[in-house]
């Protein structure tokens, strides 16, 4: 495995080519998608989205990258409302390999528009299969290359228009070295006898990633925290009205819903259970703006959005608030059952004190399994993690007759890739009973 230089690691400032300009009109669409298939070689894919400022997860700024074709900063909304046809950009690239770093965040954006991508490379998946102690795309690049990126406008609210240039420079240097990133860690990788899981993994990675967005089943339990108001119905009632409400008006005026109301809110809400408005008044929270305050240029970023949320009247929280304490003891909702996957299997639990106090034997169980995989990491210089997702761990081992199944079946049913079963379902099997 390459090693990090010696030397102090020296900021990138600036893309080699210089820092585009982005690409928001059909004419220049075309041009970029000339340009690319003229080039050849793996093309270089990131994105960046407004989360935290808008009420959508769509992309703002696709960024690219092919050997003989420079960087590209594509606008996908403008390009989309023009008529871009996406599927032009998919044959100008055809078959090349697309590196992403985390590519579970993106590749749902580029599905969302139609960007097809044939092959994958994750230099985030590869840095973990290779045991790095971090893998973000900044520390992977100080590793192998000696040079660090600057992510100062990492949470900007990248919705706003013009980009300003040190915006675009800093998109410009998220596909600046991927390219010379893959080279040198399909080197690595294929040293270290791990080229075949990489390849399942990104394969894996690229068919979850391009498939369809499944909806939340109960969407208002993304609530933080909101397993405090497990045993608490009428709580449960105010929390689901308020998120009920908050994400009506989020849609409505296209603003991230925290910035409406917090889940901190929400929860206090809930638990307080306000009856009248000089108890509504007590919670501050909910007759306040919400103000994020980070001491970077991102103040001035959630400022913009101060006139929607002054148009947000304190009152729509209490008239959520009434709405819910209105209802009969048979209309309040409660936790759901512990959901089930495609095959009827339910997650199993990931408190260890429930293990420990109630199911003594499957604790015991899951710390015999536990011991062979991390022997089997340490053997491989793998992250446990990587050789076996732990909820997947934690469901064979809460299995009430282990002697009964076949942990190699067991592990592919669960999601496990052929190379993660092939490592670990023969040793595992051993130590299930």
């Amino acid at each position: 495995m390459s090693d990090a230089r010696d030397t102090q690691p020296r900021l990138l400032k600036e893309p080699r080519g210089g820092v585009p300009n982005v690409t928001a009109t059909l004419d220049d669409y075309h041009r970029v998608c000339d340009a690319l298939a003229d080039a050849n070689g793996s093309l270089a894919a990131d994105a960046e989205r407004a989360s935290g400022f808008r009420y959508g997860h769509e992309d703002w700024l696709i960024q690219f990258k092919r050997e003989g074709a420079g960087i590209a900063l594509l606008d996908p909304i403008a390009l989309t409302q023009a008529g871009a046809d996406w599927n032009e950009f998919n044959e100008a690239v055809g078959r090349a390999t697309w590196i992403l770093h985390d590519s579970m965040m993106d590749l749902p954006g580029f599905s969302d528009i139609g960007l097809k991508p044939q092959h994958l490379f994750d230099t985030e998946i590869a840095a973990r299969l290779l045991g790095l102690h971090r893998f973000g795309l900044a520390a992977v690049t100080e590793h192998y290359l000696g040079i660090t990126l600057a992510k100062e406008h990492s949470a900007a609210d990248w919705s706003y228009r013009p980009l300003p240039r040190d915006w675009r420079n800093y998109a410009a240097l998220d596909v600046e070295v991927l390219i010379e990133l893959e080279e040198l860690m399909r080197r690595d990788l294929k040293q270290a006898g791990k080229d075949e899981w990489a390849r399942e993994e990104f394969e894996y990675a690229l068919q979850h990633g391009l498939a369809p967005r499944k909806p939340h089943p109960v969407p208002w339990l993304r609530i933080s925290r909101i397993t405090q108001l497990g045993r608490d119905p009428r709580g449960l009632a105010i929390a689901k009205s308020l998120w009920e409400e908050r994400d009506r008006l989020a849609k409505q005026y296209d603003i991230a819903p925290s910035l409406l109301l917090a889940d901190s809110s929400i929860i206090e809400a809930a638990e307080r259970k306000p009856h009248n408005a000089a108890q509504f008044r007590m919670i501050r929270s909910l007759n306040e703006r919400v103000r994020v305050h980070t001491g970077t240029e991102q103040d001035k970023m959630f400022e913009r959005y101060a006139p929607i949320q002054r148009s947000v009247k304190p009152k729509v929280w209490k008239v959520a608030i009434d709405r819910a304490m209105a209802l009969k003891p048979s209309e309040w909702p409660t936790m759901p059952a512990p959901e089930q996957d495609d095959n009827g299997i339910v997650n199993a639990p990931r408190s260890m004190r429930l293990w420990q106090q109630r199911h003594p034997d499957r604790y015991e169980r899951l710390q015999r399994v536990r011991k062979v995989i991390n022997q089997i990491a340490q053997d491989t210089r793998t992250p446990a993690e990587m050789v076996i997702k732990p909820q997947i761990v934690r469901n064979l081992c809460w299995v009430e007759e282990p002697q009964t199944i076949d942990v190699a079946e067991f592990l592919h049913e669960q999601g496990a890739r052929n190379w993660q079963v092939r490592l670990i379902a023969p040793s595992v099997s051993g130590v299930i009973m």
